[in-house]
């Protein structure tokens, strides 16, 4: 029996084990959950649990491809015959019509080449942390022993490349490092990422405790809280965003993927999010541990979120809960009448509901912390988006904006979005005139 639509579970086989101690990582208090496990062995998932999951994960996602995604904790830490005895699961349990893909989110210091050949031959695509330079990544990214981690890490990517196995990377975005967008951005493009994605950090201090909090909505809390000195500025991450952007605009589009950019790209091309972060609601990416239990979310990872074990309940059950059910739509429902009214409410519905604690400007509770550096960025790519929304009506690349900003006077002053004349060439490159390619009426009545 499938689930009624698709879903997507972030797997945590190792539960928060990690043999990093990186001092912003909120899921390593997850440990006090399971106060009955006395050692690393404990939090490891068992065979059985491994096996019903892949073989009800697979039964119950309705679409083709099933995406199994690895994570932590550190889940290399579980050695290769883990993984190698859930490939074979997964190989047995995949019907006909039906394709498998991998993920694994590591810190990287731990892969070997074994590990890399294993990787390759089974197609995994690698997630590596990796907050940018060293003194960046460094700040707090730090053994149990509070020592650097960059070069283990840069020895681990260097052993992905070597190997051609497909990678990304993934930066947590911190206070400091919020003001070295370019630094960042070119230092992770040098060095073959060619996938990027961008995390806000936002880490909470309970008001009355005084202790950082493991995210929820407001309601949940007693007071509204304080942030951790590392938490992102606002208004700095939307700044981060827009000056990396202004960079990527010219010359990476189709070259390099942000995440960010290109989930905004099919927002504001009518396709929707492919990222529960901005979708108007949530509730279709569940996280997994090692015990079998299934939660609500990965950032909502505490014991009013947890919907069941599928040890004993199936997940397709699980996952089309009414519990979880109400929890994807309060997303929505829960928007303050501030977002609502906001210009660019449909480019970022809110965001994520864990980092809604604030209050709007007239006193009403759950504005998203971020909101200021969120309104920032839509604000400043909305020309550049409605050009390649445009383009992608009309069948051309979005990349060919990169040729109209090259001929467009005013690129080095800050795009305006205005188009040549309707008898002027079009500047993406056809051969054709304006009015006849990208500014021809079918195109404008698409909303271009």
């Amino acid at each position: 029996m499938t689930a009624k639509l698709p879903f997507h579970i972030l797997t945590k086989p190792i539960g928060p084990i990690c043999n990093l101690d990186c001092k912003y990582c909120f899921y390593l208090r997850k440990e006090t959950l399971f106060p009955d496990h006395n050692k690393a062995a404990d939090f490891r998932m068992n065979q059985q649990t491994l096996e019903n999951y892949i073989q009800q994960y697979i039964a119950a996602e309705p679409a083709p491809e099933i995406p199994f995604a690895w994570q932590g904790g550190e889940p290399t830490l579980l050695g290769l015959e883990f993984f190698q005895r859930a490939v074979e699961l997964q190989k047995r349990f995949c019907p006909p019509g039906k394709r498998i893909s991998n993920a694994i989110q590591t810190n990287g210091t731990l892969l070997t080449p074994a590990w890399c050949r294993f990787l390759a031959e089974n197609n995994f695509l690698v997630g590596i942390s990796l907050d940018g330079p060293r003194e960046l990544h460094d700040r707090y990214r730090v053994t149990r022993a509070g020592k650097p981690t960059f070069d283990q890490v840069w020895r681990g990517l260097q052993l992905l490349k070597e190997h051609k196995v497909e990678f990304n990377t993934l930066t947590v975005v911190h206070r400091e490092l919020a003001y070295h967008p370019v630094e960042v951005y070119e230092f992770l493009r040098e060095h073959g990422s060619g996938f990027m994605q961008f995390i806000p950090l936002v880490e909470r201090i309970d008001a009355p405790t005084g202790h950082l909090t493991d995210g929820g909505p407001l309601h949940v809390l007693q007071t509204q809280p304080a942030v951790a000195p590392w938490s992102v500025e606002p208004l700095q991450f939307g700044k981060f965003l827009a000056e990396i952007f202004d960079h990527w605009i010219r010359r990476d589009v189709g070259r390099v993927y942000v995440q960010t950019f290109d989930v905004q790209l099919g927002i504001w091309a009518g396709y929707g999010s492919t990222l529960c972060l901005f979708g108007e609601t949530c509730g279709r990416a569940l996280a997994i541990e090692h015990t079998g239990d299934l939660y609500s979310c990965d950032h909502f990872v505490a014991p009013q979120y947890r919907l069941g074990n599928i040890n004993q309940t199936p997940i397709e059950t699980l996952v089309d809960s009414p519990a979880q059910q109400a929890f994807g739509a309060d997303k929505q429902t829960s928007l303050p009448e501030y977002c609502r009214r906001c210009d660019v409410k449909f480019a970022c519905n809110g965001e994520c509901p864990k980092n809604r604690f604030i209050n709007t400007p007239d006193g009403e509770p759950g504005l998203n912390y971020l909101c200021a550096g969120y309104k920032h960025f839509l604000h400043h790519i909305r020309p550049y988006m409605e050009v390649m929304s445009q383009l992608l009506k009309a069948g051309h690349a979005p990349s060919e904006i990169m040729g109209l900003l090259a001929r467009n006077e005013t690129a080095t002053a800050g795009f305006t979005g205005k188009p040549p004349g309707r008898n002027a060439p079009c500047p993406c490159n056809s051969g054709r005139k304006y009015k006849q390619c990208c500014g021809s009426s079918k195109v404008q009545a698409n909303g271009g």
